[in-house]
């Protein structure tokens, strides 16, 4: 029967109307994607995860370091060659639906005993020869049911996941080098205030001497303001500790050996303060953890696809030929062998693998889309987290500030009444001077928190990849 054209468009047809019917085609899930950010109700789509992570900062030391990061990184460089294997993978199931092909060259040595040629009784004789042989095979199967396609598009969702996964890898990592630079810049500022209050209070050890000489304080005042001093000193060595650690920190994150990190000043960083969010559904195309989970759940699916191929017949075509000879002097002459053969296999009994792998596959999609959706509630979660954050670093820095100029005047008066009155003894200046350096060291750390807060708040909305 010769076949036309109509006849191949409707055996192609055909083909479709048989795969869609055991394989379906992907859409989106229904997934909760909306109110996800606390107290925030804006229905503005501007989003600062759309700005570039160099306008986000404007410490060109700090950009220097993110970008040796972005080169550098290790855990980065992994993810790059996570996306090389997954394009293998897809490379790998797009050449299934191309015939295999296979060679193969053999020498064969045959003997026969005389008895079994059927030689006179008596006579003993062996008879040796030898085959050469070389031929070619290839098979193909026909993707009949879309188990082929849906291989190939679950190894693209795959390949996408480990790309979204790199992405994500980037948005940590910036935040990660802002977040240790910001703390290492916290720990200078603590540790310069604290060698300037060892400073002070050390004059004050003098002072009180001379005070005790003249009769206007005891030696108890003496003692308490060189403990006060000890006080302060003792804080210097962890403070250096944690200095150094932090250096160590960043220098392996920049894929260098622990070593110093160039940096400025605490006091010569400027918050970024136009925090948009957007709307939440916008997690969805912007933060590459959400991205790689949806395409973790895409990859689900179509393997169910796949799973569900396996309890329908496959359609395979063999074939075979090549040159065989009993001389090798002749072996290209009249020595042409082939064979061409098309089956049909369907499982009948396969010890319960095809329902095995069905539920398996169902449960995996069924976990990622649980993933999936994790992945935009911890996003909103993060979001809400970074925006409160700041928030509150913002109102304790306003206060802070106030109890800060509040502390250094009752030191200055505390010490002047100490020098020239008794209306007052040492320990209210002890106290006021601890009480002043508690709340310095604390409005260190709500700056950090306010710097971090933002860079948080940029990574939980996807910022950094684009």
């Amino acid at each position: 029967m010769k076949f036309s054209y109509k006849h191949s468009v409707l055996i192609g047809l055909t083909i479709l109307t048989l795969s869609a019917c055991v394989t379906k085609k992907y859409d989106r899930p229904q997934v909760k994607n909306d109110g996800l950010y606390r107290d925030n109700n804006t229905t503005d789509t501007v989003t600062m995860a759309d700005l570039p992570w160099k306008s986000l900062f404007s410490d060109t030391t700090l950009q220097s370091l993110i970008q040796q990061g972005i080169n550098e990184n290790l855990d980065l460089k992994q993810a790059i060659e996570r996306i090389k294997i997954s394009e293998a993978i897809l490379q790998q199931s797009r050449l299934a639906f191309l015939p295999s092909l296979q060679g193969d060259v053999s020498v064969t040595d045959n003997k026969a005993s005389a008895a079994a040629q059927n030689f006179p009784a008596g006579i003993n004789i062996n008879l040796e020869t030898q085959t050469y042989r070389a031929q070619l095979s290839t098979a193909w199967e026909a993707d009949i049911w879309g188990k082929l396609s849906s291989a190939k598009r679950a190894a693209y969702a795959t390949l996408l996941q480990s790309d979204a996964a790199k992405r994500a890898v980037q948005t940590q990592l910036i935040a990660t080098i802002a977040n240790s630079y910001y703390t290492l810049l916290a720990y200078d500022k603590q540790l310069a205030i604290t060698e300037q209050t060892v400073k002070i209070r050390t004059q004050d050890v003098e002072t009180m001497k001379a005070l005790k000489e003249g009769a206007v304080v005891n030696g108890a005042a003496v003692v308490q303001s060189e403990a006060n001093l000890y006080a302060a000193q003792v804080t210097l060595p962890d403070l250096r500790r944690s200095v150094k650690e932090a250096e160590n920190a960043l220098s392996v994150v920049l894929a260098r050996a622990p070593g110093s990190i160039n940096r400025t000043t605490l006091d010569q960083q400027t918050p970024y303060t136009n925090l948009q969010t957007g709307v939440s559904a916008q997690l969805l195309q912007n933060r590459p953890d959400v991205i790689a989970a949806e395409f973790g759940f895409r990859s689900a699916f179509e393997n169910t696809n796949v799973a569900k191929t396996y309890f329908y017949p496959a359609l395979t075509l063999t074939a075979s030929g090549g040159l065989t000879s009993l001389q090798l002097s002749n072996f290209f002459d009249n020595s042409i062998f082939y064979s061409l053969v098309g089956g049909l296999t369907q499982p009948i009994f396969a010890k319960g693998a095809n329902k095995a792998r069905l539920k398996t596959a169902q449960a995996n999609q069924q976990i990622a889309f649980y993933t999936f959706q994790q992945a935009l509630l911890t996003g909103g979660q993060e979001v809400s987290n970074a925006l409160y954050a700041y928030q509150t670093a913002a109102e304790k820095e306003e206060t802070r500030a106030k109890q800060i100029a509040s502390l250094t005047k009752a030191v200055d008066f505390t010490k002047e009444l100490l020098r020239y009155s008794s209306a007052t003894n040492y320990t209210d200046v002890l106290t006021s001077e601890q009480s002043l350096l508690t709340a310095q060291l604390s409005g260190i750390n709500d700056r950090l928190q306010k710097l971090q807060s933002v860079v948080n708040l940029y990574r939980a909305l996807g910022g950094g990849w684009k």
